[in-house]
């Protein structure tokens, strides 16, 4: 009996250990936010870096010295207070007081000329560089706790500027030792705990933190470019959250009544970079062709599920300065196969494109659709790293790989038209420097782009974006595929995550219920 009744009691304590253990288990579950994307980061240092995903998930560890609010509206961050001078140059801005990065290094004036002279040294060849040199001529220290920019024109963007990745703060003392690639230092709300590269990130809250923060205990990020893993993951509970959705499984979960799927309009632009120092895409009537041969909207149904918009210029339609009456190039077989006939190609040619495996299937359905005009599409399938060094490969390394064409998406997301068009369109920005992937040059472009910067007034700005849309459009170095939805979905119980134009999930302040 005694025996008996020992078993039984050590059976209530072992019963009475797991309810506690698998309580305990939720409480940790319910204190990490796990989230899933479709590619690693490349950087954990937001000034080399410029890819949607990756700012992603440095957002919580880094801020710059304002930022967006979830209605898009700049306030506060790291600066308290900022002014112009009347020409517009001159930009003033009082810092926060008492704010330390993750390491300790103090927050104040000297790191945040540190910071922008890190950028203005072309040395360095930070990969976000390029956005910061293009306006601003230097930043000096006036006290302890404020600086000035001096910009070299006018530039009416120049607080969303500040929003982006480069001109997020890291520790100057993390910069000097070289470190913050794999070891992010910011001053945010959560720090790093673990980057195991090619793994998961762990982000921890940040208990020194100078403001208010709502979120989990800890964020973890992992990612996957199989899309049925990560539809798989979020329906087994194995994810809280997964950025992007992947389309052909946006109505799967829409149905499912434990997830919520997030839809808007996105500001994302996925295009056909074709090389224009390389026979015969030399030849504007060849790539005015390739445009007349695809078929836009038949890839929109076919690979997006209807969750995207035939393209129709290098601005989405949530960018300012968008004109929807641009020419799109609307399927003509007939008018490809002539163009190609006056450009003494009536037969087609052979052109290599480099694409990132989760978007083969696009460049498998350009293959079929160029076919019709005689041009054999070779579809050179890459890893991202790998597809990053053939896509940034200069005129020169692009001639001797014959890489004709690269498939690619761009995304300025809140920061305007410029961000659009001067990183793939203007002279100055041919790769590796930039993202001009074509090394497309027209003086008159660049000139628009110019003017179109240093623009106050908001209507003549737009003007001139609209002018520098019809001349990229006419010239067609490039041929525009879709405007994509920004999709992104949660588990029902998780609120809080918020999503920019372009794709950048925001989970800072996501808490579980």
């Amino acid at each position: 009996m005694k025996a008996i009744g020992k078993l039984k009691t050590t059976r209530r304590v072992a019963l009475a250990g797991c309810l506690a253990l698998s309580a305990l288990s939720s409480q940790i579950q319910a204190a990490t936010l796990n989230v899933m994307q479709s590619e690693a980061p490349r950087s954990m240092d937001p000034g080399d870096q410029t890819a949607t995903y990756t700012a992603s998930v440095l957002d919580p560890m880094y801020e710059g010295l304002v930022r967006f609010t979830p209605d898009l509206k700049i306030e506060p961050a790291l600066a308290t207070a900022w002014k112009s001078d009347a020409s517009g140059k001159v930009w003033t801005f009082t810092l926060r007081q008492g704010v330390k990065f993750h390491d300790g290094t103090p927050f104040n004036a000297d790191a945040v000329v540190a910071n922008f002279d890190r950028h203005l040294d072309v040395k360095r060849g930070l990969a976000a560089s390029g956005r910061i040199r293009a306006f601003l001529a230097s930043v000096n220290k006036v006290d302890d706790h404020t600086v000035e920019f001096h910009l070299k024109k006018v530039y009416p963007a120049f607080l969303n500027l500040l929003t982006s990745g480069a001109a997020l703060m890291v520790s100057p003392t993390a910069d000097k030792a070289g470190t913050l690639g794999n070891k992010a230092d910011g001053t945010g709300p959560y720090q790093l705990e673990q980057y195991k590269n090619g793994e998961f990130v762990l982000e921890k809250k940040n208990p020194n933190y100078w403001g208010k923060s709502s979120g989990t205990d800890e964020i973890k990020w992992t990612w996957s470019s199989e899309t049925s893993v990560m539809n798989m993951a979020l329906q087994a509970n194995q994810a809280d959250v997964i950025n992007p959705v992947p389309p052909q499984f946006a109505n799967m979960l829409k149905n499912n009544p434990q997830i919520k799927l997030e839809q808007g309009k996105g500001a994302a632009v996925f295009w056909v970079a074709l090389n224009t120092k390389l026979k015969p895409l030399d030849d504007v009537r060849v790539r005015q062709a390739l445009n007349f041969a695809t078929d836009k909207a038949g890839i929109v149904r076919a690979i997006m599920y209807g969750y995207a918009s035939p393209a129709n210029s290098p601005l989405a339609p949530v960018t300012p300065g968008y004109d929807k009456t641009l020419n799109d190039y609307p399927l003509n077989l007939d008018k490809a196969k002539s163009l190609l006939k006056e450009a003494g190609y009536p037969q087609g040619f052979s052109m290599n494109i480099a694409v990132q495996a989760p978007e083969a299937r696009i460049a498998q359905v350009l293959q079929g659709m160029w076919a019709k005009v005689g041009v054999k599409l070779n579809v050179q399938q890459m890893e991202s790293g790998v597809w990053s060094k053939a896509a940034f490969a200069d005129a020169q390394e692009k001639a001797a790989a014959k890489t004709g064409a690269v498939l690619a998406s761009w995304s300025s997301g809140v920061n305007g038209a410029d961000l659009q068009l001067r990183p793939l369109y203007h002279t100055q920005s041919f790769a590796p420097a930039s993202a001009n992937l074509g090394f497309f040059s027209d003086p008159k472009v660049d000139k628009l782009i110019d003017d179109a910067a240093s623009t106050q007034d908001d209507a003549a700005r737009n003007a001139l974006y609209v002018q520098a849309q019809q001349a990229i459009m006419q010239d067609a170095p490039q041929v525009m595929l879709y405007f994509q939805d920004d999709l992104y979905a949660t588990r029902k119980n998780i609120s809080g995550v918020t999503m920019q134009p372009g794709g950048s999930v925001i989970v800072r302040d996501a808490h579980k219920s």
